[in-house]
C-alpha cells in the first residue's frame, strides 16, 4: 500500500471525524442554551427573592446555610445553582423546624393515624407544599446543571474537532508531498 493513500485516507477520516465532532458541539451548545434559557425562564415567571441581606430571614439559619444564603441576598433567583441555594439552605431548613425534623411521608402517616389531630395535619401540609417547593427547585436545579455540563462537552469537541480538522489538512499537505510509489 502506498504512502499517499494511505495519508489520503487517514485524512478524510480526520475531517469526518471533525465534522462529527463540530456538529456535536453545535448540539451541545444548542442543549446548553435550550436548558439554560428555559430554566432561567421558569424562575423569572416565580419571582422568587433571596432575603435580604442581613435579615431575620438570613441571621436566623446555620451559620453554614447562613453562609450559602448570603451569598444571593437580595438577588432574584434566576439560575439552577441559585435554585439549589434556596431549596437546601432555606426551604431545607425550615422544612426540618416544621416537626422536629420528620419529613413527609413520616408526619404524614401520623396524622392519619390520628385523623382529628390538628396540628398534625397542618404540619402534613406545610411539610407537602414546602417539600413539593423544594423538589421542584432541585429539578431546575438538575436540568441547569445537565445544561453546564453540555456547555464544557460542547467546548471539548469542538476543540477536538478543530483538532482532528488541522490533522486532516497536514495529512493531506504531506499526502501532496510524498511521491507516489513510496511505500507506508
Amino acid at each position: 500500500m502506498n504512502r499517499k493513500f494511505v495519508d489520503k485516507v487517514a485524512s478524510t477520516t480526520g475531517l469526518l471525524l471533525a465534522a462529527l465532532l463540530l456538529l456535536a458541539g453545535g448540539l451541545m451548545t444548542w442543549g446548553y442554551s435550550f436548558t439554560n434559557n428555559q430554566v432561567k425562564t421558569q424562575l423569572a415567571e416565580q419571582n422568587v427573592t433571596f432575603p435580604a441581606a442581613g435579615s431575620g430571614a438570613i441571621t436566623s439559619l446555620p451559620a453554614a446555610d447562613q453562609a450559602q444564603v448570603a451569598k444571593y441576598a437580595g438577588q432574584k433567583m434566576l439560575n439552577g445553582r441559585q435554585a439549589q441555594v434556596y431549596a437546601d439552605h432555606f426551604i431545607g431548613v425550615h422544612l426540618k423546624e416544621i416537626a422536629g425534623g420528620k419529613s413527609y411521608s413520616e408526619v404524614s402517616a401520623a396524622a392519619q393515624a390520628d385523623p382529628s389531630n390538628a396540628a398534625l395535619a397542618n404540619q402534613v401540609q406545610l411539610l407537602f407544599r414546602g417539600s413539593t417547593l423544594r423538589g421542584l427547585l432541585l429539578y431546575g436545579y438538575a436540568f441547569w446543571q445537565i445544561g453546564q455540563i453540555a456547555m464544557y462537552a460542547s467546548l471539548v469537541a469542538y476543540l477536538g474537532g478543530i483538532l482532528f480538522l488541522l490533522l486532516a489538512l497536514l495529512g493531506f499537505l504531506h499526502a501532496r508531498r510524498v511521491a507516489a510509489e513510496e511505500k507506508a
